[in-house]
């Protein structure tokens, strides 16, 4: 049975990256495309093409991306978001694409998880062979959201605006997972998930 490479789509606060911290539990390996996204951020070629873009002022006082003032940047302006799009997602790929052959090399792994919030939008869905859509309703994820990250109101909405719709994303899964309730409840729907996912395929294959 070749092990599964499941990208998990879902909105702002939807739970995606509770799912993919139960399937690492689970014996995945979870591939987490923010924390790529910083790595690529510290590399040298990267702050400057940043700083010929935006200026100095993109950096803090250690030289490294300000990430805050980028985003300030970079999310009020769909022009400059294409432009930082074009410097980061092939980098990021790049790197997801060597971490899943690492992944599926390892004998002690029982699939890859990939949380990316621009999944679709950066066409890294390809990437995977399972797609699974976190539902939740939009009130929860933006309380969610406010609580956790402290945005306001209006930057949920701005980032919402630049993401692919939930109606095209749940389109493009097959299955899906409803996190309107607890995590525990969600933890729960993950682990029965993965465990028929797993014996369906293998006995299909």
């Amino acid at each position: 049975m070749s092990k599964p490479v499941i990208g998990i789509l879902g909105g702002i606060g939807a739970g995606k990256s509770t799912v993919a911290a139960e399937l690492g539990r689970l014996g995945c390996r979870v591939i987490d495309a923010d924390a790529i996204g910083h790595q690529v951020l510290d590399e040298a070629d990267v702050r400057a093409q940043i700083v010929e873009l935006w200026g100095e002022g993109m950096l803090n006082e250690q030289g490294g991306v300000d990430r805050s003032r980028l985003a300030g940047v970079v999310f009020s302006d769909p022009r400059h978001l294409a432009a930082l799009n074009g410097i980061m997602h092939w980098r990021i790929r790049r790197r997801i694409e060597e971490l899943i052959e690492q992944a599926l090399a390892d004998e002690s792994v029982r699939g890859v998880a990939v949380d990316a919030a621009v999944l679709l939008e950066a066409g890294w869905d390809d990437l995977c062979t399972v797609l699974v859509f976190v539902d939740a309703p939009s009130e929860v994820r933006e309380k969610r959201v406010l609580d956790a990250r402290r945005w306001s109101a209006s930057a949920w909405a701005e980032r919402e605006k630049l993401q692919i719709s939930l109606d095209k994303k749940a389109a493009r899964c097959q299955y899906r997972l409803r996190n309107s309730s607890c995590a525990a409840c969600l933890r729960e729907q993950v682990r029965r998930w993965f465990e028929q996912f797993l014996h369906s395929t293998d006995r299909s294959g």
